[in-house]
């Protein structure tokens, strides 16, 4: 019988998102296939990198050769099951470790981690590939703030959102001119970088796509209908929306959005899991973001989407741990 493999599963992180990280990573660990992996814990904060065992006793962890000792064992690990949302799971820093330490993960690589987390990088790098997006506002902590330059280039209601965070945090939809302010205060409690962008009003669409048995896989697309203004932190983790999936397009726009997401996949040399989010606007889908290291709860969108494409949870995250041990 072939040696099990030893998983590190990799959670909590530096940001607003660390608990939402660690039920996801809870979830990696409950599930994996026993007769393949051993499942480690590893919790991951600024004061801290530990395993936490079964009795949630913690050991730390020896950031040298990312090993762990139990008692008079030193543990390894063949892979890592990357499941921290935000910094340092997505923005490239912990990517950039395991690429150095020559070590196996589930995740993309640290370039595409940290120019996709950039919100206001990654649209400007797809651009030029037809990708069609909202109009936007950059605005830096320091730069000098005019509400009716903001509101001519991108109108009203707008979005004002943190450029790098996730999870929607930091993010404030405004309606008029006096609420800009203090949307912008909001974002920069995030980030001490801004994007506002304009609002487009349309159907709001989640695709998943990963690479599965070596193929670009573009599952069943969910729509998001929130019963808040927009698909904010409540909306996303605290059941104020409905998540319909398959989702209620026309065909031509399903083949539209899965062709352009796939697109995007590719042409930014994915790898891994991802979920996009895209409006439609006057039939065309616009782009949102792209998260890479989406939330992987039960509740969670890319799980549905797996199950409604016939995938267990078992199935994605022995894939996931597959294609990453593929690239050794």
């Amino acid at each position: 019988m072939p040696t099990k493999k030893n998983i590190a599963i990799i959670m909590g992180g530096f940001s607003s998102e660390y608990e939402i990280s660690l039920k996801s990573g809870n979830v990696v660990y409950e599930t994996l296939d026993t007769t393949k992996y051993n499942g480690y814990r590893i919790h991951i904060f600024k004061d801290k990198w530990v395993y936490v065992d079964a009795n949630n006793a913690e050991f730390p962890v020896n950031k040298d050769n990312f090993s762990v000792r139990v008692a008079n064992r030193v543990i390894t690990f063949d892979c890592v099951f990357n499941a921290i949302h935000g910094s340092p799971g997505e923005d490239g820093f912990i990517q950039g470790y395991f690429e150095l330490l020559n070590m196996p993960h589930t995740s993309c690589d640290m370039y595409q981690a940290a120019l996709t987390f950039n919100k206001r990088d990654c649209l400007s790098v797809l651009k030029p590939y037809g990708i069609k997006t909202a109009t936007s506002f950059y605005l830096n902590l320091g730069d000098p703030i005019n509400e009716d330059d903001i509101i001519n280039k991108v109108g009203l209601p707008c979005f004002v959102k943190a450029n790098k965070a996730g999870s929607s945090f930091g993010i404030s939809k405004v309606n008029k001119k006096e609420d800009i302010l203090n949307a912008i205060d909001i974002a920069f409690k995030e980030d001490d970088e801004i994007i506002i962008e304009s609002f487009l009003d349309g159907t709001e669409v989640s695709v998943g796509v990963i690479t599965y048995k070596g193929a670009t896989k573009v599952l069943p697309i969910t729509e998001i209908v929130s019963e808040n203004d927009f698909f904010d932190y409540e909306a996303k983790y605290l059941g104020k929306s409905q998540e319909i999936t398959p989702a209620r397009l026309s065909k031509e726009e399903e083949d539209k959005v899965t062709i352009l997401a796939k697109k995007v996949y590719e042409v930014l040399k994915m790898k891994g899991f991802s979920r996009t989010e895209f409006i439609f606007k006057d039939g065309e889908p616009h782009l949102l973001e792209m998260n890479t290291i989406p939330g992987l709860t039960k509740e969670s969108i890319l799980p549905q989407q797996a199950a409604a494409a016939g995938i267990s949870l078992a199935a994605l995250f022995d894939n996931a741990i597959e294609e990453a041990l593929k690239q050794v």
